[in-house]
């Protein structure tokens, strides 16, 4: 097919539930894909922060291969063991933040994030559950109803009820929030779709300890800022925080479409057989896919990488503010989960815009912003082929403004 046969048959046969760039893709290979005229583009969004390990890589394809020609679905599912499930719990076990010892696998973040708050109010015996203004965590109608934008919520109505919300980043919001009718908050540890926003040193600690006074559980979604994204394997990891629960998902299985919530000993010895399930949980195949990303992530210390890249790249970024007054008001992020922040949701547009012609996928975040996350094992030299690009982009808008 040519694109533009591709564009009329997923136009006329697809719900259009996106707003599409006029682009068929077609194949890619690390940071770089191809459309189906051949043309190269730059990936500066991993397929929404997925595709960790860039794009086709060997690793991924070899697990692939070679699991699909063992088995791909277990006879009765979950009812009977798995080798590479095992495998792959074992290896979790390696990175996961301390006390978080029990895992269960889904086929999505949403799933995952859903999951915990069902099995939290079962476990409290409570209804409430804390959410944060600007959050995002899933599509689900329940998650939907956790998630602290009213663009991604209200208009779903009637919602699930027992949500509350507060200000991210305000602890003694949360204070004044939290009761005995409370069964979790769950947070973001850096809000990733609500615009890059990172908290103050000690607010995630104080949640963890407030929560924890208060005989609420702790969902940490990790969705977006786990494996190696932030530059630590998962952003709590240096951190304080007790969570109960993590939720995982994007850049586990590094394309496939998998994920999966930790838990501690204390919320396992609560759950009762029967209180969860699915389909496929952990199916062989997802499994197996998630090894191979998560092993190659420890075997290349692509954290260490991950940092040394962002900080480069964050060098570079920041001089915009200064080289561009008036267009570029902020530049902020951690590891290579970053964001330019525009004055005007116009500019970031434009320069959105300019990206896609040029060769250069970026993502508009809440208007204003540009997030900029790559594969996390992109080289220096290809992340500054995209910011060149990122920067002319920049430079002409101002010219324009």
């Amino acid at each position: 097919m040519s694109s533009q046969a591709t564009f009329q048959t997923e136009d006329s046969r697809m719900i259009p539930f996106f707003a599409k760039q006029k682009v068929s893709i077609e194949r890619g290979c690390g940071v770089y894909v191809w459309d189906e005229e051949g043309r190269r583009y730059i990936d500066f969004t991993s397929g929404w922060g997925v595709t960790c390990l860039g794009h086709a890589h060997p690793a991924i394809t070899k697990a692939l291969h070679e699991q699909a020609g063992k088995i791909i679905q277990n006879p009765n599912s979950g009812l009977t063991y798995s080798p590479v499930r095992a495998r792959l719990a074992a290896t979790l076990a390696e990175v996961l933040p301390g006390g978080l010892s029990r895992v269960f696998f889904t086929n999505s973040g949403a799933e995952a994030n859903d999951a915990a708050i069902k099995l939290a109010r079962k476990i409290t015996g409570r209804l409430d559950v804390i959410s944060t203004e600007r959050s995002f965590h899933g599509r689900t109608i329940s998650t939907a109803s956790a998630t602290g934008q009213p663009s991604h919520r209200d208009k779903f109505k009637p919602l699930m009820p027992n949500y509350r919300f507060v200000p991210y980043d305000d602890i003694e919001s949360l204070r004044r929030s939290l009761d005995s009718s409370v069964a979790a908050v769950i947070v973001e540890p850096i809000q990733g779709e609500g615009g890059v926003r990172i908290p103050a040193d000690g607010y995630l600690e104080s949640l963890s300890t407030m929560c924890r006074g208060n005989g609420s559980l702790l969902i940490v979604d990790e969705i977006q800022t786990g494996f190696c994204r932030t530059g630590s394997f998962f952003a709590i990891s240096p951190l304080q925080v007790d969570a109960d629960f993590v939720t995982m998902a994007k850049g586990i299985a590094g394309g496939f479409p998998f994920g999966g919530f930790a838990v501690t000993e204390s919320v396992a010895s609560s759950i009762e057989q029967g209180d969860h399930g699915g389909t496929y949980c952990g199916n062989p195949l997802g499994c197996a896919v998630a090894y191979a990303v998560i092993r190659k992530l420890l075997e290349d210390n692509v954290c260490d990488h991950v940092n040394r890249v962002g900080f480069l790249a964050m060098e570079r970024m920041g001089s915009w503010r200064k080289a561009y007054q008036g267009l570029v008001v902020d530049v902020r992020g951690r590891g290579l989960l970053l964001l330019v922040q525009f004055a005007q949701e116009s500019s970031a547009a434009v320069v959105t815009d300019l990206c896609f012609q040029n060769g250069l996928f970026v993502r508009r975040t809440q208007g204003t912003g540009i997030r900029v996350f790559p594969a996390l094992n992109i080289t220096m030299e290809e992340m500054e082929e995209g910011l060149a690009i990122l920067e002319k982009a920049i430079g002409e808008a101002a010219q324009k403004s």
